[in-house]
């Protein structure tokens, strides 16, 4: 065991069960996973992905790249997720991943062995050819390949939450600049939120022995917390990341609620996403400390020098029983001197400087700590480390060590300040970029702002909580500083030792080394967009966290530039892993789209109704008998029923408009290109709306009910997406006309009823002295009256089936009463009610273009309605819509279609190709959109769009299908199969 026996911040009192691999270890509440597995000195936990070499934990934190596990098991299972930010909990089960048959026995790890052959570029470059295996071999392997942890089977049982807030001030990071930054404009009285991605708030301080105000760290800590606490207008959120700035300060979280326990708490979610807006955001992200690139510096063993401290120091663990730090900076120092004193037994520092301050060198006297200056790592051995070879000024030596902290200096956490396109500058005295321009409202403080030492942390997060706090209002005064000792943080940049054994990498968990940096060098990738994407450097959970310093280094040092002068990548949210369920919400399964059920549902469900989700809505399919074996016997009956009879059908999802003001006729003209102003009270009229681009938006009729009152059906799918476009025209286009909207779909239940028997069934249920004759409501009459005894009714002479037909719209309280009127009025001549499946079917009988054909991407001619066009007005799309390519006599337009052999069944989808043509892109003439079985003519028809359409009825094409095996000669026709006089409409 490498437990310390006293010390860090976990409770030895509550001892937590664990596996890894199937074997049961035991940590203490308080670790993290990274943490428990060292302490069980567990130093092998994953493999890279492209090597599959062997990977230990190189960090303590969620820039972690090599420590990627799965959590959890079936349904819960979690891949990819950073054992550093994994708290234990008692039963918790990991799994290490990208590995076959074993972690410790991986074969692909062969691959290492051809790592000459395998560098960047090496998938762009040999997958190429032979073209022809690349969908039986190339892509295939490469997909098998590809990926680290598996994603779970079956569906997550946990639920995920948005929520809102909102504040003055929004402090990102609970280190010590965002803790004085917080506690700064708490105090001040502003509205203050302190997000930090950690369990609890102290970032550094948790892991560093540095005395504040003549005390341990702790003690502040303690204070800092209970005063948070005591602030009424402070709310601290741990465990919650910020990862995205986005627009008008708004800023995303998220919050891993129950990550911690193995199921949540009775409705508790497993995260929340967070919307924060705030008027002002300080960012105190920290910094992380990076790699320094030599041969072998990936061996499990080897990880920060911060994370030694941080896994001596809080978690009390040895993760090795003698360590070496190997660095360039003073900091890495009081990363070993804290780590001593925690009782870990450090052997040497490396330091590549030729001298170092005094201070230091006295501090590892005292410590009994070797110190070579001048000196290189330039190996590592062992299959976890055992010993590292370093190159002094008086040659080579070998020193024993288990774990190797190293650090090539720190780098500030500034990812959220480039989010809007912010780019760092490069500050030489801190070999390192630091923020220029930042989001609107967003200053930084602390490590992340490139001011490192702790006394600098604590005056520049005062100082820009108290300048966060003015801006929002408030008058800050701060308060004294903490006093703290020095802490020192002098650099010599340095990124990569040259001449070192073994492959060097710069990214651990994409595999990207020295060398490939490199040949992107040589290869003309040098730009550092180029470079990131041609060698998948800073990609995958990384993000460049720990390894964009030092490839960058190292390409400026091959062109010839400065840092500066070769740039960096710009960040990109989110800034850590966030799972889809959080973005989701409740949005998913029945929640991702919420149904609304029809006023006759519960009816409709009686009669033993299948039912569809079509859009939003849930509609009747269809009505099944007993004895009916498929759908298509059951719809065959109702549309036979309705063509010799009388059949009923909820259409209340159709989209309702009510449009009132003495300017909705000029207003109705400017958007659909067919007249609307003339159209007389009591009358309804088939209209057309396009886009702006000429294309059609949707069709429905409108009904004018009074001289300044008119009610517009639209389609089901079309609704939301129509009204919002009258609104649009209303209050930008012409803001001036008199005219007010509001959508009534939800208001009214429409039920209609169709077939000869129809107006003799309506006259039964409708209230004297409403006329439902054909003299008293022809076709394309609206009327409104009184139903059922007194219930308020509007009536629409109008049939999508072809046959004398009408709407009845009433209150939606009254949709099923109404619904059980219909039917007990048409019980003796048959009534039979049809769902959406036969209604289909009869409008492709009739003809009727349907959401199949008003796809986006059609014309008003391409649906053979190009002469209700007006030419007389101006409406929108009317410019657009007259492109020479709208009136090429060669496009594709509507027509119908049957098969020559009328036992042939249609698919839609199948194109259209000459006789006698290949099946290839050239040669294609159309489509089919829509296809039914029609039970009046006894076969299969279809409706489509067919280069040349109406000029070549009476010719034969192909319907050619590949995807189904379909090749079916089929006749061109008139699209209008049934009635295409319409005299069944107006008997």
């Amino acid at each position: 065991m490498s437990r310390l026996s006293s010390g860090g911040l976990i409770d030895r009192s509550t001892p937590l069960a664990f596996t890894f691999d199937g074997r049961s270890y035991t940590g203490f509440a308080g670790d993290t996973l990274a943490s428990a597995l060292l302490a069980n000195d567990v130093r092998l936990v994953g493999r890279s992905f492209k090597y599959h070499r062997p990977r230990g934990i190189f960090s303590a934190g969620s820039e972690e790249p090599n420590a990627l596990v799965e959590l959890r098991s079936g349904a819960r299972r979690e891949p990819n997720t950073r054992a550093t930010m994994a708290e234990l909990y008692e039963g918790l089960e990991a799994t290490s991943q990208n590995r076959w048959p074993s972690l410790a026995f991986d074969l692909l790890s062969a691959n290492q062995w051809f790592s000459a052959f395998l560098g960047a570029g090496f998938y762009y470059k040999t997958f190429m050819w032979p073209a022809a295996l690349w969908e039986k071999l190339y892509e295939p392997a490469i997909r098998r390949a590809a990926g680290l942890g598996r994603a779970a089977e079956e569906a997550d049982p946990d639920s995920y939450e948005k929520a809102f807030a909102f504040c003055d001030v929004l402090v990102i990071g609970g280190g010590p600049s965002g803790l004085l930054a917080a506690l700064t404009a708490g105090r001040a009285g502003a509205r203050v939120i302190l997000a930090d991605e950690d369990t609890i708030l102290g970032g550094r301080l948790n892991s560093e022995r540095t005395a504040i105000d003549d005390a341990a760290p702790d003690t502040f800590l303690a204070k800092a917390r209970a005063e948070l606490a005591s602030l009424p207008k402070v709310r601290v959120m741990p465990r919650t990341t910020v990862f995205g700035v986005y627009d008008g300060g708004t800023y995303g979280a998220l919050e891993r609620v129950s990550d911690h326990l193995p199921v949540p708490a009775p409705f508790q979610p497993r995260q929340r996403y967070w919307k924060i807006i705030a008027q002002r955001a300080v960012l105190c992200a920290g910094a992380f400390d990076r790699p320094i690139v030599f041969g072998g510096n990936d061996r499990p063993g080897v990880m920060s020098a911060q994370a030694l401290r941080s896994y001596a120091v809080r978690y009390a663990v040895a993760p090795g029983s003698n360590a070496v730090v190997f660095a360039n900076n003073d900091n890495a120092w009081s990363a070993a001197f804290d780590t001593a004193d925690a009782g870990v037994k450090v052997s040497a520092i490396v330091d590549v400087r030729e001298t170092v301050p005094a201070a230091l060198a006295e501090g590892a006297k005292a410590r009994t700590i070797r110190v070579i200056t001048g000196g290189e790592v330039i190996a590592t051995s062992g299959k976890c480390l055992s010993a590292i070879t370093v190159r002094t000024r008086g040659g080579t030596e070998t020193l024993q060590a288990q774990v190797l902290g190293i650090s090539g200096g720190t780098t500030p956490n500034l990812a959220l300040t480039s989010y809007f396109g912010g780019r760092p500058k490069y500050y030489s005295a801190l070999a390192a970029f630091v923020p220029d321009t930042t989001p609107p409202g967003l200053s930084v403080a602390g490590a992340a702002a490139g001011q490192f030492s702790l006394a600098q942390c604590f005056a520049t997060g005062t100082a820009q909580g108290a300048a966060a706090a003015r801006d929002a209002g408030f008058a800050a005064t701060p308060a004294p500083l903490p006093e703290t000792g020095e802490t020192p943080t002098a650099l010599s940049a340095f990124w990569h030792v040259q001449g070192s054994k073994g492959l060097a990498f710069v990214d651990f968990q994409n595999d990207v080394s020295a060398k490939d940096i490199a040949i992107a060098h040589k290869e003309g990738f040098r730009a550092v967009e180029l470079l990131k994407r041609y060698t998948t450097l800073g990609m995958a959970t990384d993000q460049g966290k720990s390894s964009n310093m030092a490839g960058l280094a190292i390409m400026a040092e091959l062109t010839g530039q400065g840092i500066g002068e070769t740039g960096t990548t710009l960040f990109r949210p989110p800034f850590t892993p966030v799972a889809l369920g959080a973005l989701a919400g409740h949005h998913r399964e029945k929640d991702f789209r919420p149904t609304r059920p029809t006023p006759t549902h519960d009816w409709a469900r009686k009669q033993g109704a299948v039912f569809v989700e079509t859009g939003l809505w849930l509609r009747a399919q269809y009505f099944p008998k007993p004895g009916e074996t498929d759908w298509l016997e059951t719809v065959t009956r109702e549309v036979k029923a309705v063509r010799s009879s009388v059949g009923l059908i909820d259409v209340s999802t159709f989209g309702k408009i009510d449009l009132q003001g003495s300017d909705v006729g000029a207003f109705l003209d400017r958007v659909y290109i067919n007249t609307f102003s003339t159209l007389a009270v009591g009358k309804a009229r088939y209209g057309v709306m396009l886009r702006e681009d000429g294309l059609v938006m949707d069709d429905g009729t409108t009904a004018r009910l009074a001289d300044d009152h008119y009610v517009m059906t639209t389609t089901t799918a079309n609704a939301a997406k129509v009204y919002q476009h009258l609104e649009f025209c209303l209050q930008v286009l012409w803001p001036d006309l008199d005219v007010q909207l509001a959508s009534i779909s939800e208001q009214w239940a429409q039920i209609a009823i169709a077939g000869p028997k129809s107006r003799a069934v309506l006259a039964k249920v409708v209230d004297a002295p409403l006329d439902v004759s054909t003299t008293g409501l022809p076709f394309m009459g609206a009327v409104e009256g009184r139903v059922m005894g007194g219930v308020k009714a509007r009536i629409f002479r109008l049939s999508f089936s072809g046959e004398l037909g009408y709407e009845i719209a009433v209150p939606a309280r009254h949709g099923a009463a109404l619904t059980r009127a219909l039917m007990a009025a048409g019980a003796p001549f048959g009534i039979t009610p049809y769902g959406i499946e036969a209604l289909g079917v009869m409008r492709i009988e009739k003809g009727h273009v349907s959401g199949n054909e008003l796809t986006g991407q059609t014309c008003a001619r391409d649906l053979g309605l190009g002469k209700m066009a007006s030419t007389k007005k101006d409406y929108i799309g009317r410019v657009m819509a007259r492109r020479p390519a709208f009136a090429d006599p060669d496009r594709a337009t509507f027509i119908g279609f049957k098969p020559v052999d009328r036992t042939q069944r249609l698919r839609a989808g199948a194109h259209f190709l000459p006789l006698s043509a290949a099946p290839a892109m050239e040669n294609d003439e159309g489509y089919m959109s829509s296809v039914a079985y029609s039970p009046t003519l006894g076969h299969w028809i279809g409706l489509g769009f067919l280069k040349g359409g109406r000029g070549r009825i009476g010719e034969k094409v192909r319907a050619y299908d590949p995807v189904r095996g379909g090749d079916i000669m089929v006749e061109v026709c008139d699209p209008g199969f049934v009635d295409p006089e319409g005299e069944r409409l107006r008997v």
